[in-house]
């Protein structure tokens, strides 16, 4: 699972196309553009085989260098109510009872979906500090965040987290550094069911689609489903749900996510707008002084 390079995409806050004009040099001499990808990386999450043993939950930790964060108990085995700055991996569970009185406790990873379209990329303002990878990953640059928290509003999934100590926002990278050197994410690893899978985008729509038929054929699922929402142009974190008809029930997940329209409109028309209406008080200015000239102040008339 090679995945030695991670070329640029897209750069939050940056004008124009990505460095090298969005053409990339690669170890084989071959010149690609920086739309270009070896293949989109995914990662799959069987919520019907996942027995919330929170190991994933660990490893993230444990990977990425945080200190453990005490528990929080709130009647039920979930680890704390949401992800934190320092805690980018929670198991969520929630107890449904269905239409037949059947007790079911369900389980979802709850964790950055890497959107193809990032709400968190468009809504950020500063230059670098979001970076998406031509192959599905998005990325944090925490040294180029400026504390806006932006993309907090952007996101749909609420994932990005503030710190308040330092002023940045944090969220899951899907282990870019592990993925950038050809190995699979910390969580990917510690998985003792089967339930986490990673590969190509196109590989892990494949499993997926064939699990679903699967449940459906041998078990009560009779509406598993793929969840890969199109609101956000696809995610590079995908879900086999066993009620895809009511995704909200697994945690919250939302059931057409998208950016927001406040985020749109204020990172294009808005913004284009305020620039033209800059321009104009500008020309404007500079028109008035052409026509009628500098304008004199009483005072500095009698001084003269």
């Amino acid at each position: 699972m090679s995945n030695s390079t991670l070329e640029v995409k897209a750069i939050s806050g940056h004008r124009g196309g990505t460095p090298g004009g969005g053409h990339y040099l690669q170890p084989d001499a071959t010149t690609r553009s920086g739309v270009s990808r070896d293949y989109d990386v995914c990662k799959l999450v069987d919520t019907t085989t996942c027995i919330g043993c929170k190991a994933c939950e660990v490893a993230c930790v444990e990977w990425n260098g945080y200190e453990f964060r005490e528990t929080t108990f709130d009647n039920t085995y979930q680890t704390m109510p949401e992800t934190a700055w320092n805690f980018w991996n929670l198991i969520k569970f929630d107890e449904y009872t269905a239409d037949d009185g059947t007790p079911q406790w369900l389980m979802r990873k709850d964790q950055c979906m890497h959107c193809e379209e990032p709400g968190c990329l468009i809504a950020c303002p500063a230059d670098g500090a979001i970076v998406q990878y031509t192959n599905g990953i998005v990325d944090f640059n925490q040294e180029n965040c400026i504390g806006c928290q932006y993309c907090v509003t952007g996101c749909p999934f609420n994932i990005p987290k503030f710190n308040s100590a330092t002023k940045k926002v944090y969220k899951c990278t899907l282990c870019s550094d592990r993925v950038g050197a050809g190995l699979e994410p910390a969580c990917i690893k510690a998985c003792p069911t089967g339930c986490l899978h990673f590969g190509s985008k196109e590989d892990m729509l494949f499993e997926a689609h064939k699990r679903v038929d699967q449940l459906k054929a041998n078990t009560s699922w009779k509406n598993a489903g793929v969840y890969d929402p199109e609101g956000v142009r696809g995610t590079h974190v995908i879900y086999v749900l066993g009620d895809a008809s009511n995704p909200e029930k697994y945690g919250g997940l939302p059931a057409n996510p998208s950016v927001p329209l406040f985020v749109r409109l204020w990172k294009y028309p808005l913004k284009w707008l305020g620039g033209i209406g800059i321009a104009a008080g500008v020309l404007g200015v500079f028109m008035h002084r052409v026509r009628y000239g500098a304008k004199n102040v009483e005072g500095e008339e009698k001084r003269a």
